[in-house]
Parts: structure tokens; sequence; C-alpha cells
């Protein structure tokens, strides 16, 4: 019994010893795969050494590393090794799927003796599921990582409880080490993304400093020409006269405006229009000096800045921009001859900064245009804001409220009937001190105040008048006042229209509104409303001074208009100017093939009237049919002129009247 009991004692001991030394060897071997794992900082490489590891220190036939992924919905087989495990590498599952679905929800290891801890139910749900199967959690210092699972083992047992210990051991001590390789791939990512984001933000700032550099040449560029614009010109100006003042030097600003542009512009189109202007910009640019500035403000509108220009150099350089036009330019088979007026104002006679100078310039340009000269010297006279236009502001209201302006009259000749069929009423005003003073100087006095308005009313009353007591005499004839933009704008316009005929009973198809084509184009759409009123009313509209403005045929032909008037510029020198007997015979096509009658003003000559003739105008009016006369005259005129005028006969019971034929 003793010697038994002491062989079982030596037995036990030895036992022990055996288990002893494998735990210290297990151990051992612990800290190798540990040291090897945590000194590598490639994740995947991480997930397979722990892999193989693993199977080996459990003597499993398969192990796999299976992840939760980052949004803790699914968990995906990182590393697997041994049997059918490429069939496994990279599958994702939900977390509610499998065992590792159970160890990741609860949070505890799981091997075969895990079912005595479970209910009836689990445990008859888990024993078919399980298998031989281990997986212990796999938990870092920041998060649940996912977990280690062991299936089958080798020699066809099951896990036991040796197996759990180890296998748990193991993977607290790999779990640093792949939470640590998680972070520096994350890590790693993130300086990878920095990097891109870097060479990507570096790109973005070179096209952004590109993009920058191209918005700041449009912002201070024309894109037609590529000339400077207004912005770059009045920076350019306002340089220029820094340095005139410190260095007591003058100089000069030249505003152009080409002269007849908007109508070739309409007639041919505005790609010619715009090739036009390249071309224009390109002459000029070609006679000035490298310091001065030559830019575009808009439209057929350009300004040279010229530095150290006083006015005998002002005029040298207008006089070479002028010569720079006379070749006529050639595009596209088409030859213009392009005229150009232009006005001058000097540092620092004329103004001392670059507003006051560019009014200047701008007064000037348009003297020169009025007055048909190449170019003009800014004038104070000229200036609407001067005293002495202030004093003639004065002198109109007075002259308005005593009805001191009058009216003359001057034919218009049909000419397809040879008869005076219309007249048209022009204000006249005879100053008590400065004698008579032409409309060009007075109506855009009114046209800046709120004058217009009562005074066109005015007009009308009185044109009307007179037209009905010829009417009242036997005449056949209709008359035509003109209109300003600010009538348009009224609102009552219509009303007060409709007023006057009723008041005198005069008929509205006798009655001609003709509106300058820039007015209408000052807002068109507004103006279509407008002018559709009076059409209703049985009033006859007409455009006036056509090819000056800026129409558009998109809204020319929308408009109730029934005739078109040609420009005086254009018709008293088409017979030496055969570019400006091309516009018109154009207008005169293009009104015919929109139903519109054209009325030619400016015809001073028989040649005239006989190429008009030929060209099929329908209309003439100048001072070769008449000057404008006052009401006595024009009476006598009616009665003895060359042209007939159609008179009203009365029907045989004299209730009724009726036109007379030519």
């Amino acid at each position: 019994m003793g010697a038994d009991t002491g062989l079982t004692a030596h037995e036990t001991q030895k036992s022990l010893e055996i288990r002893l030394r494998q735990r210290e060897a297990e151990i051992k071997m612990l800290r190798e795969i540990s040291d090897v794992i945590g000194g590598t900082y490639s994740l995947q490489k991480v997930f397979e050494l722990v892999a193989d590891r693993a199977r080996h220190l459990i003597d499993a036939e398969t192990v796999t590393i299976p992840i939760i992924t980052p949004d803790q919905s699914t968990y995906t087989y990182r590393a697997a090794v041994g049997e059918h495990a490429e069939e496994l590498i990279d599958v994702t599952l939900p977390l509610e799927i499998g065992v590792c679905g159970w160890v990741f929800r609860h949070r505890k290891p799981w091997w075969r003796g895990m079912l005595d801890q479970l209910d009836e139910h689990e445990r008859n749900r888990w024993e078919k599921e399980a298998g031989t199967l281990i997986l212990v959690p796999l938990v870092g210092k920041r998060q649940f990582l996912g977990g280690i699972a062991g299936i089958n083992k080798k020699d066809r047992r099951e896990f036991d409880r040796r197996d759990l210990d180890l296998l748990t051991l193991f993977a607290s001590q790999v779990s640093i080490a792949i939470e640590n390789a998680m972070i520096f791939e994350e890590l790693a990512e993130a300086k990878q993304y920095a990097e891109a984001f870097r060479e990507r933000l570096e790109e973005t700032n070179q096209r952004l400093l590109q993009t920058n550099e191209e918005l700041q040449h449009l912002a201070l560029h024309d894109p037609l020409t590529r000339l400077p614009n207004r912005t770059l010109v009045t920076d350019r100006l306002h340089q220029g006269l820094l340095a005139a003042k410190r260095n007591e030097q003058p100089l000069a600003l030249i505003m152009i405006d080409l002269d007849h542009f908007k109508e070739i512009n309409d007639t041919l189109g505005h790609t010619i229009g715009d090739m036009l202007l390249i071309s224009v910009g390109k002459r000029f640019q070609q006679v000035l000096r490298e310091q001065d500035t030559l830019g575009r403000l808009g439209g057929d509108e350009f300004a040279v800045v010229l530095p150290q220009a006083d006015r005998n150099d002002a005029i040298v350089v207008a006089q070479k921009l002028q010569a720079a036009l006379e070749k006529p330019v050639t595009i596209e088979h088409n030859r213009f001859s392009i005229g150009a007026s232009m006005g001058i104002a000097l540092y620092p006679e004329h103004g001392s900064d670059p507003s006051g100078l560019l009014k200047g310039a701008d007064v000037a340009m348009y003297v020169a245009k009025r007055n048909r000269d190449e170019y003009a010297f800014y004038n104070v006279e000229h200036d609407k804001y001067n005293p002495d236009r202030l004093e003639l502001l004065r002198d109109l209201r007075i002259a308005i409220h005593k009805q001191h302006i009058g009216l003359a009259f001057q034919p218009k000749l049909d000419i397809r009937n040879g008869c005076i069929s219309a007249i048209e009423a022009l204000a006249r005003w005879e100053h008590s001190d400065k004698g008579r003073i032409p409309p060009y100087d007075f109506i855009p006095t009114l046209e800046q105040t709120g004058l217009i308005k009562p005074f066109t009313l005015y007009i009308l009353e009185q044109a009307v008048t007179q037209c009905k007591s010829w009417q009242d005499q036997g005449f056949d004839i209709s008359v035509a006042v003109n209109l300003s933009m600010h009538n348009l704008r009224d609102i009552k316009l219509a009303p007060h229209i409709l007023e006057i005929l009723r008041r005198y009973d005069f008929p509205a198809s006798k009655l001609t509104l003709e509106i300058t084509e820039s007015a209408i184009m000052n807002d068109p759409e507004y103006s279509l409303g407008v002018l559709a009123q009076l059409d209703n009313m049985g009033i006859q509209l007409s455009v006036d001074d056509f090819g000056t403005g800026y129409s558009s045929l998109s809204y020319l032909k929308r408009l109730p208009v029934k005739q078109l008037k040609i420009d005086r510029s254009f018709v008293t020198d088409m017979m030496q100017d055969q570019d400006n007997a091309m516009i018109v015979h154009s207008t005169i096509d293009l009104a015919h093939n929109l139903g519109l009658r054209t009325v030619a003003e400016g015809v001073e000559s028989a040649d005239v009237l006989d190429a008009l003739q030929r060209m099929g105008c329908d209309i003439a009016q100048g001072y070769m049919i008449s000057r404008p006369l006052p009401p006595e005259e024009l009476l006598n005129f009616l009665h003895s002129c060359r042209w007939p005028t159609p008179r009203i006969q009365a029907d045989r019971q004299g209730e009724a009247k009726a036109p007379g034929s030519c």
C-alpha cells in the first residue's frame, strides 16, 4: 500500500514537472511569437503570422482571423491558414451569423465546453453549428478587434480547456501587436492621404493661380479686342494723372466713337461687326506710342490715354487715328469705309481727375459727332451742367409755361404717288435775348429733366390743332410728332394722346409718332407694351433715325411700327459715298421685307431723290422738297407747290368726306 502510494506520488511529481516544462515552453514560444509579431508593422503580415503561429499553438487544421469592420455591423476574415483557407480569406458576413457573430456580440470565447453554460434552446442551436471549433476574442487597448478561430484538431480530438487557455493567452499577447499594426496602417494611410491631398492642393493652388491671372486679365481687358477695358483705362488714366501732377506735365484723353457702326452690325450681323472692331483696334494700336493706352469702353467706343501730351500732341494723334481709318476695311469680301468722331479732354485745363476728363472727352465726342467733325475739344459751353445750361433750363421753363415755343412744319413727299402726303412738326424757339435756339441745344436739356413730358404734350396738341385746321380746309394730310424715351416711360402717355385726339376730333390714323430706335431699345420690352397701346388706338408709328442707334432685328420685327425713317447722315452724301448708298438701299430692302414703309430724310438734291425712287423708297423729306415752314407759309406751299396735296372730297349728300387722290 505504501509502495503503491509512493509510486503514485512519484508519478504525480513527474507529471507535474512535465506540465511545468510544457508551460515554460509554451510561455517561451508565446514570447517569441509576440516578439516576432510585435516587430512587424504590416497589418496583413501580422494577421498572417498570428494565424500561422496560432495553428501550430493549438495544433488546428485551420485557423482564421475574423476582424470586425469599422461600422461594427459585419466581420471579415482577414487571414486564414490550413485546409480550405483560400475559400475564407476576405469573406464578409453580418454580425448576426455564425459562432463568430456570437462571440463578437457577447464578448466571450467559444469552445465545446461553452455548451454547458447555455440554456437548452441555445445549446440545441449551437451544438449543431459548433462542431470542433474554438474562438477567442482579440481585445485591444482602444477597441474590440475581432478574434482567432481554430477549426478541427489535427488528431481528431476536440479542443479542450488547455487549448482555450493557451489561445486566450496568445490572443492577449498579439492583440496589442495587431492594434499597433492597425494604428500604423491608419497612420500610413493618413500620411498617404495627406500626401495625396497635399499634391492635389498644390495642383489646385496652381490652377487657382492660373485662373486668378486669367480672371484678372478678363476683369481688366475687353474679351473681344483684348484691349484694356474701361476699368483698366480708368486706372491707367489715374496713374497718368498722378505722374502728370508730380512732374508738372500735360496729359490728354481721346474718346472715339465709330460712325454708323450699328448700321453695319445690324445689317451684316454681329460676327462681321465684331471682326470690324478687332480690325479697327489693331489699326489704332499701330499708330500709338508704347506708353499710350488704347482701350475699348464698350460697344463701338474706344479711348486713348496720352501721357505727356498737350493740345498739339493730341491733335497729331487724333489725325493719325483718323488716317488709320482711311483705307477701307475688308472682312469676308465686304469692304467698309469706316469713320469716327473723337472728343479730346486735356489735363489740367479740362479736369484733374479721371471722371472729370472722361466726362469732358465724352461731351466733346458727341459735339464732334453732331457737327460731323473728325474731332473736337471739350468746351464748357457744351456741358449741360455749366451755369449757362442752368440758365437755359430756367428760360425753358418760362417759355413752355408761356407757350413761347412755336412750331414749323416740313412737308413729306410720297415718292410713289408724287404728292405731299404728310408733314412733320418741329419745335422752334425764338429766345427774347438770344434769338433762335436750335432744337439740338434745348431738346437734350428737356430730356435731362422732367420737362420733356409736358413739352411733348404741348407740341402734340399744337400740331394736332394746326393739322386739323388744314384738314378742315380740304387737305387730306397727316402730321408726325417726335417722342423721346422719357415719353415712352410715361404710363399716362396713351390716355393723354387719346384725350387730345377726342378733344379736336382728329383721326388717330392721321397722327404719326416718330420714336428714335435708341429710345425704343433703352427698354425694348416696356417700349413694346406702350407702342402696342398706341397702335391699338390706330396711331401710326415710325422708327426715327434708323441706323444710328442700337436696334435689334428680333425686336424690330415685333414692334407695331409702320415705317422706318433713314437717318439724314446716310442720305445726304449717298451720291458721293457708295457705302452710304449701300446702307440706304439695304435699309429700304430690309424695311420692305418686314412690311414697313421707308422715309428718307436729308434729301437735298434731285439726284438723291431720283436715286431713292430707283431704290424703291416710299417717302422723302428734305430741303429739296421744302425747308421747315411756319404754319402760314405751309398753307401757301400746299396751294402752290409742284407736287399736289390730296384733297378731302365731300360725298353727294355732304355728310361724309373721303380722301381724294393725287
